[in-house]
């Protein structure tokens, strides 16, 4: 089951249930089974809150990830501030939405077990991104800007 929940912003994410389907075929596609996978878009300060209290990481970020996957079924909540995607967004001069759809793969990634620490697990990070972008359906299949 995919959730998209809204805490403490007024974002309104388009193509639900096209987005739903784009991720659940990605997750089968990397192996999986989709299982309960929660995306709770929130505030900067939210989400640095929720960094602060369950990491000990005092800073801003776009998404941080709980893990609840077990035997090769992905679960987990993924917390993502929009604020955070829209300003990185600008910041790389691509569409609002392609960012956000990043963020949505790199987070179910990261269930996956894909980490993002080193140089080469950032490179195979951003690959496995492009290829899940890359399976969006013609109804989000927007063209990406450069990055």
């Amino acid at each position: 089951m995919i959730a998209f929940l809204f805490e403490d912003v007024a974002y309104r994410l388009r193509n639900r249930r096209v987005l739903r389907s784009w991720i659940a075929d990605a997750v089968v596609r990397e192996g999986y089974k989709e299982g309960a996978l929660n995306y709770v878009f929130c505030s900067d300060e939210r989400l640095r809150e929720a960094n602060k209290q369950f990491l000990n990481h005092d800073y801003y970020t776009d998404i941080i990830t709980f893990d609840d996957s077990v035997e090769g079924v992905l679960s987990g909540d993924m917390m993502i501030s929009v604020d955070r995607v829209r300003e990185n967004a600008r910041g790389l001069n691509v569409r609002f939405e392609d960012e956000m759809h990043r963020v949505l793969a790199h987070g179910t990634l990261h269930l996956a077990g894909m980490k993002d620490g080193t140089e080469d697990e950032k490179r195979a990070m951003r690959s496995a991104e492009d290829r899940w972008l890359a399976l969006r359906p013609i109804g989000v299949n927007v063209p990406r800007g450069t990055r």
